[in-house]
């Protein structure tokens, strides 16, 4: 049987340690074959994180033991920088994770500005936006100065958006940081009006974090950031919608009003149904409503489902329908046909009652009963 297709192995594996160990034999500083070896020969059974923690682990076994001397060699054995001439989507490649990491476990108590001098070069090839969160965590004011006072203004964007990136509130698989919207907001003032996309959306997703637990801090701030008139429009307009996006989902009002949906739009809203009203786990239901605004008027519509939980209780999801400029007078026949999967990993259906509802820019306009078997 053939196997799946496996991230660990694609991007760690002994080719791509090998291009590490090659890096390093070039510069110099060791051999690559016994390091490939002891790598490839602990690696096998391991995860994403595991590999990337042992290749640092074997790295220190072939580095100088102390730091200066082995930052030295590590900053030799760097390959070029990350195509300056490009502007998004330039991640950089994994196998430089392990870099980091080393970085983390060597430099961090002792070596606070060479580490940072150190993550400055690396972050270049691949991003430290997860290793930059230790030096955050244990040295919050002097990383936090560097950021302000360098790596906001560097030539380089991997640089600046590792300000954004590594300071985010809910970085996807990175350590908690105990930094709060007072001490990383001045830093999104300073890179918001970026002219790369790939900091531009951290900026934005950076906000988004933020929004969870203060949807009207970031609100405002993108108010402030359209007076201010740093940004291109267009790229503005960009950003703004991106870093509402949770809020818009769950029709926050303020959010909708931000970006130009009015919240109380005049209309009316007919032919709304479930066909069938009774659905069975697995099965297709169709979902139709008519909308006819007063006047023109930009609309979200969605349509929100409660569902059943195992505890009884009822939890709402949203699901996007149409965006659209509206004109007066103008009906909007909608259908759509929602297919109940009950074979997800990570949303269970149960059987019993459940609600429909007809969303318009955020509010509830109809609701229907309906039951799931």
């Amino acid at each position: 049987m053939a196997q799946g297709f496996s991230l660990n192995d694609q991007l760690f594996n002994p080719t791509t340690v090998g291009q590490l160990g090659q890096h390093f034999e070039k510069a110099g500083v060791f051999a690559s074959a016994p390091f490939v070896q002891d790598v490839v020969s602990q690696m096998g059974p391991l995860a994403l994180k595991e590999r990337i923690n042992l290749i640092a682990q074997v790295l220190a076994d072939y580095l100088p033991d102390d730091f200066p001397s082995a930052s030295d060699a590590i900053l030799r054995a760097l390959p070029p920088p990350l195509d300056p001439s490009l502007s998004d989507d330039d991640f950089g490649h994994f196998i430089y994770a392990p870099l980091g990491v080393y970085v983390e476990k060597h430099g961090l108590d002792a070596h606070l500005s060479r580490s940072l001098d150190m993550l400055t070069a690396i972050t270049q090839r691949f991003s430290m936006e997860f290793s930059v969160r230790a030096f955050l965590n244990r040295w919050p004011d002097e990383t936090l100065a560097r950021m302000r006072d360098d790596w906001a203004c560097h030539d380089s964007y991997h640089v600046r958006r590792l300000v954004s990136e590594g300071t985010r509130p809910k970085l996807p698989w990175g350590q908690a940081v105990g930094l709060t919207p007072a001490q990383t907001l001045p830093l999104l003032d300073a890179l918001h009006g970026d002219r790369t996309r790939f900091v531009t959306r951290s900026v934005a997703n950076h906000l988004n974090d933020i929004t969870k637990k203060d949807p009207d801090l970031v609100i405002d701030r993108l108010s402030a950031w359209q007076k201010a008139g740093v940004q291109d429009g267009k790229e503005l307009t960009w950003m703004r919608k991106h870093a509402l996006r949770g809020l818009i989902k769950a029709g926050h009002a303020g959010a909708m009003a931000h970006l130009g949906y009015d919240h109380n739009v005049k209309l009316s809203l007919t032919n709304f149904a479930i066909t069938p009203d009774t659905v069975t786990r697995g099965d297709t239901a169709e979902i139709r409503m008519t909308i006819t605004p007063e006047t023109d008027a930009p609309l979200i519509i969605d349509y929100v489902i409660d569902f059943m939980k195992a505890n009884g209780a009822q939890a709402p999801k949203v699901f996007k329908l149409k965006v659209v400029d509206a004109k007066a007078g103008v009906p909007l026949v909608l259908t759509k046909r929602h297919v109940f999967k009950d074979n997800a990993t990570t949303f269970r259906l149960y059987p019993g009652p459940h609600q429909l509802h007809a969303q318009v820019n955020g509010r509830v306009m109809a609701r229907l009963p309906f039951v799931l078997t």
